[in-house]
């Protein structure tokens, strides 16, 4: 800035030395001298005192000069500061880097970076397709099998006073014909059940006739006393709830037992609906054919299901054959010979009512009804139950309706002469035998869940 001697000579000197000197050493702060810092200002004034050169800045010029001199000694103290964080950043990015060159290129990431989760890349060569293996010579385009379930139809010829009539096997295979919706099956084997039984024996327990109820559970001894050593019984009573009194059993004295344990009923209400339903749905789960035989008045006073569902329920439930022996009966008798009253028209109702439906119940899985007036008749009624069991023929087909659809299909046995009409039975005598054939309503399909 003063380079030129003749210049600096130049100058005008006004004021004294004193009045510079003390001036410039007035702006410098005691401390800066204590670190070792000097102004430059006063190096330059003294060059100039030395030259006998005198120096006259007015005030408002070395407060700027005084203010530059601090602004730069306040960056000299920051630049090292700032300039060590720009080069740790530096250094923290360069394992960074570093890292990231070490990574495979396989990693992916958009832009060919790699962050905390690597997500392969999508090879661009597709692999050719597997040759077909050749197919050997013979054989069809294609194959299809179809499982179509066997059906077993369980039938009783029966004479006109309700015995069983026994057909010879020979003729029995000649003569059935089962018709299913109307259309004609053909028949794979008959054959005589010659299967053990295996018995569910539900009985009504509750306050209503109660004396004929006594007498029934009574004469229910003789069809326990009927079984053979390979039979399986259980009973099942039954008033507001289900009870099993002896489970599956071939101890005579055990079902013996059972019975003679019921004495006083607890409750009037006769829930038949709700005990037939938890009965038959313990006997779906046993193997091979059921009989279930039902001592009970018929009427439903409390269940929580209605007649239409226990009917599903009936013709729903495979390989189960209900005979029903109706105690009502016996009530209706009585309220008869006693002559018409106002008051026990409602009750006669529900009766004949409940025997409707026991004899609907018998119908639909191929067993029989019973409704005994007096006591008498009971002991060759169970009877006739053990019997009509055993004789009975098993007949097996393959439907030729193969649909699996859980539907409802209708069944008809029928026994058929030479000349396509009802066979002609004749007894010792050669006179004409009046019979019919006692087999299931029809039968529900599998349905087969896709």
């Amino acid at each position: 800035m003063y380079s030129d001697k003749h210049s600096k000579k130049a100058l005008t000197r006004s004021g004294s030395d004193a009045l510079f000197t003390s001036g410039n050493d007035a702006l410098i702060k005691p401390g800066f001298e204590g670190d070792g810092l000097q102004c430059p200002c006063r190096n330059t004034n003294a060059a100039l005192a030395a030259e006998g050169l005198r120096l006259d800045v007015p005030s408002a010029l070395r407060a700027a000069l005084f203010a530059a001199v601090v602004a730069i000694i306040l960056l000299s103290t920051a630049v090292p500061g700032s300039a060590q964080s720009s080069s740790g950043g530096q250094s923290s990015s360069q394992p960074s880097q570093q890292q990231q060159d070490q990574m495979p290129t396989a990693a992916g990431g958009p832009g060919g970076e790699s962050g905390s989760i690597a997500v392969p890349k999508k090879s661009t060569s597709e692999e050719p397709p597997p040759v077909p293996r050749p197919k050997p010579a013979g054989d069809p385009e294609y194959s299809l099998h179809v499982n179509v379930p066997l059906v077993t139809v369980d039938a009783h010829v029966m004479s006109k006073d309700g015995r069983p009539l026994a057909l010879p096997l020979d003729v029995a295979e000649q003569h059935f014909k089962v018709f299913e919706d109307g259309v004609e099956q053909k028949i794979t084997s008959v054959t005589i059940s010659k299967a053990p039984i295996t018995a569910v024996l539900l009985v009504e327990f509750a306050a209503t006739n109660y004396n004929f109820m006594s007498d029934a559970l009574n004469s229910s001894y003789v069809f326990a006393s009927t079984l053979q050593p390979q039979d399986w019984v259980a009973i099942v009573e039954f008033d507001m709830k289900t009870h099993v009194l002896v489970d599956f059993t071939q101890d005579k004295q055990a079902i013996f037992g059972a019975l003679n344990g019921l004495r006083i009923p607890g409750f009037a209400e006769t829930n038949i609906f709700d005990a037939m339903y938890d009965t038959l749905d313990r006997l779906e789960r046993v193997p091979g054919h059921k009989e279930l035989v039902i001592v009970a008045s018929g009427r439903d006073t409390f269940s929580k299901l209605n007649l239409d569902q226990i009917l599903k329920k009936v013709k729903s439930t495979p390989n189960v054959t209900i005979y029903t022996i109706c105690t009502g009966q016996a009530f209706l008798t009585r309220v008869q010979a006693m002559g018409p009253a106002p008051q026990s028209n409602g009750a006669m109702m529900d009766y004949l009512q409940a025997q409707n439906q026991m004899a609907a119940f018998a119908r639909i899985t191929g067993g029989r009804s019973y409704a005994p007036r007096l006591m008498g008749e009971l002991p060759a009624i169970f009877r006739e139950v053990a019997q009509a069991i055993r004789d009975q023929y098993t007949i097996t087909y393959k439907p030729t309706n193969t649909r699996q659809d859980g539907t409802y299909r209708k069944l008809k046995v029928e026994l058929v002469g030479p000349d396509n009409k009802p066979l002609v039975i004749k007894d010792e005598k050669n006179k004409d035998i009046k019979y019919t054939i006692i087999a299931r309503d029809g039968y529900t399909a599998k349905h087969e869940v896709e």
